[in-house]
């Protein structure tokens, strides 16, 4: 960092500690480690301060004992109870809050060693923070349902948000959400506002999911307050301690205005991502660091340029990959990672009579498991690139240990997973070479509905009713997240399935982007359980009608 900027100074009191880089200040809750203000450009807190101070900055939990069904479990704000200053000097900060468990917290607190860290740089507008989570061999066994690091910005500031160039708005209020304000609909988190403050909001749909993102492209989000001119952003330079792989869809930020850096959810996948550990199943993970980045603009400056400087930061953090300051044994350096290379083919003789190259592949490498395993694999560290046009790919940067070699190709039905465990040492360079792919196959391709890209772009995605729309997304590209898409198909097909006829139908305009019931599937049990009525119950005929969930 340069000299030209003060050195870092550390104050710890008897409830707060205080990181002070002259750019920004630091406020975080001893010994529990919650972030309670940040100060910076002048202005005394860019977090909520209507809220607790546990409920501004903080990392949490959802857990629940083994056994359990569902994916709402135990919520853990994660409360620090010893902290340590880990790093102090000129250059860096570095803090410690911890959580240890024993036998005498069973059912009580998640089975967990949990430490909290907080990092600060000389010259640096903002902070970074990381945690480890570790499971010893004797304790219980137990679920993960969510972990997560939540910032709730000041609502009286924090207006504008943004997730990517096309995806990005003024946002409502979270008092518009409330019962006098807005209409509740089919799940807690989507509000029609019926009655908001600011006027121009009214009769659209808000809802957190509409913000979610896929792993691989999310990278830079958070929000920008107008007066005065000044940035909120959480980077992620690595999705290597994310679960589900890079397709998987996790929130960003949303109403409140709050943004989030999601590390395991089951969002959009249910009980299949659900973190389950067995009883004596040792485990430790580091998640992160993320970096909490503020910048800020003159007046007169247009606001949109805290973006574009947001997405340069975070290009910067993602060059700068892995880190090198953590203190962390935990948090392996580049010198302590691997890398493997080498060449996708493909052999598909009903196309090609020559192996033809992986082009823009998606390669990877997560836990050694079954074919597409990846995409529920929870536990590990994934890594993932793309291949060129030829099928080369170079994977950098792993953390040691066993992996499977895992990819896919857009356009090319299946997955591929390479015959051996690939095991990772400090510096190796493994060269895989040539590996081809054989799609499974039982003869020629005759016809296909879509193409195998692991997306739903290309089928029919209807307008939403004109009545539950986001603004954001009419005539864009990501329409398929307007809310209620699911009761249009209904509408579309009232009288059962729709019926897709091959060399007259495209893809395109005839088949629905969703795989969803139709209301005629409804009327017929509706009908059915009618039926029997008239029957009677003392009716020999042997039929039974099952309750269907169709929600």
């Amino acid at each position: 960092m340069s000299m030209s900027f003060p050195g870092l100074q550390l104050h710890i009191e008897d409830q707060h500690v205080v990181m002070d880089n002259g750019i920004l200040q630091v406020n975080i809750s001893n010994p529990e480690g919650m972030v309670t203000g940040i100060e910076y450009n002048g202005i005394d807190n860019l977090l909520e301060i209507l809220n607790e101070e546990s409920n501004r900055g903080y990392w949490d939990l959802v857990w629940n004992v083994a056994g359990s069904t569902g994916t709402k479990g135990i919520f853990d704000r994660m409360e620090g109870t010893s902290f340590k200053v880990i790093v102090e000097n000129e250059e860096q900060v570095e803090l410690s809050f911890t959580r240890l468990w024993d036998p005498s917290m069973e059912g009580k607190l998640v089975p967990l060693n949990i430490d909290k860290r907080y990092i600060m740089l000389r010259g640096s507008s903002g902070f970074y923070s990381y945690a480890i989570y570790e499971h010893l061999e004797e304790w219980p066994a137990f679920n993960i349902d969510n972990t997560r690091i939540a910032f709730k910005l000041r609502e009286d500031m924090f207006h504008y948000m943004a997730i990517a160039d096309n995806r990005q708005r003024f946002m409502p209020l979270p008092e518009d959400r409330l019962p006098d304000r807005g209409q509740a609909l089919a799940y807690p988190e989507a509000v029609l506002l019926v009655n908001p403050v600011e006027p121009d909001f009214k009769g659209e749909v808000d809802d957190k999911y509409q913000y979610a993102c896929e792993n691989k492209d999310n990278r830079v989000h958070g929000w920008i307050s107008n007066n005065p001119s000044v940035g909120f952003w959480q980077i992620t330079a690595s999705d290597e301690f994310r679960s589900g792989g890079p397709l998987k869809q996790c929130l960003t930020s949303h109403v409140g205005p709050t943004t989030l850096a999601i590390f395991h959810s089951v969002h959009y996948s249910g009980e299949d991502l659900i973190l389950k550990f067995g009883p004596n199943e040792p485990w430790k993970k580091v998640f992160g660091p993320v970096f909490i980045y503020l910048n800020s603009l003159t007046d007169g400056d247009d606001p949109l340029l805290l973006w574009e400087d947001a997405k340069q930061q975070m290009i910067y953090e993602v060059q700068t990959w892995p880190y090198s300051f953590p203190a962390s044994e935990d948090f392996q350096s580049a010198d302590q990672r691997g890398s493997v290379c080498g060449r996708l083919l493909i052999q598909d003789r009903y196309i090609s009579e020559e192996n033809v190259p992986g082009n823009c592949a998606y390669v990877g490498l997560a836990l050694p498991g079954n074919v597409g395993s990846w995409q529920r694999e929870c536990k590990g560290y994934q890594f993932w690139t793309r291949a060129d046009e030829d099928g080369y790919f170079s994977i950098n940067n792993i953390r040691t240990g066993d992996y499977n070699l895992y990819a896919w190709v857009p356009g090319v039905i299946g997955d591929y997973q390479y015959d051996a465990v690939i095991t990772i040492d400090s510096g190796c360079e493994i060269d895989v070479g040539d590996v081809v792919y054989e799609p499974p196959r039982d003869g020629p391709t005759l016809w296909e509905i879509g193409i195998p890209d692991r997306s739903a772009a290309e089928f029919y995605v209807p307008d939403p009713d004109p009545k539950l729309i986001n603004k954001l997304y009419v005539n864009h590209p990501d329409k398929f997240r307007q809310y209620g898409l699911w009761e249009r198909y209904s509408q579309l097909y009232p009288d059962g399935d729709l019926v897709y006829t091959i060399g007259t139908c495209h893809y395109g305009k005839d088949w629905f982007f969703a795989q969803v019931t139709s209301n005629a599937g409804r009327q017929l049990i509706t009908h059915m359980k009618e039926l029997l009525g008239k029957l009677g119950s003392n009716s020999a005929w042997p039929m039974r009608v099952e309750p269907i969930n169709y929600d």
